[in-house]
C-alpha cells in the first residue's frame, strides 16, 4: 500500500506539534498526535494493520480533530 500524502501529519509537525509512534505500556504499537494545547489523537495500530495504513488513519484523525474538535483516544480506557 502506497503512503499518501500524510498533510495533516506534516501540518502538525512543521507548525510545532509532534507525532509519536511506538510502544505505550502495554499497548504494543500505538500513535499520538499533539502540540502544546492538544492532544489531538492516540491511536491503537490494529494487528492486521499495516504500518501505511495506520498512518494514514492518524492522519485523518488529526484532520478530523482540527475540522469538527474530535478527540480520539483508544489507549485509555473511557471513566
Amino acid at each position: 500500500m502506497e503512503i499518501d500524502q500524510l498533510t495533516n501529519i506534516e501540518w502538525l509537525i512543521q507548525n510545532g506539534g509532534e507525532v509519536t509512534l511506538g510502544k505505550v505500556g502495554p499497548v504494543w504499537c500505538a500513535g499520538t498526535a499533539s502540540d502544546g494545547d492538544l492532544c489531538y489523537a492516540m491511536l491503537v495500530r490494529d494487528d492486521d494493520e499495516s504500518l501505511a495504513e495506520f498512518l494514514q488513519r492518524l492522519d485523518a484523525a488529526i484532520q478530523n480533530a482540527m475540522e469538527h474538535e474530535t478527540y480520539i483516544d483508544e489507549i485509555n480506557p473511557a471513566s
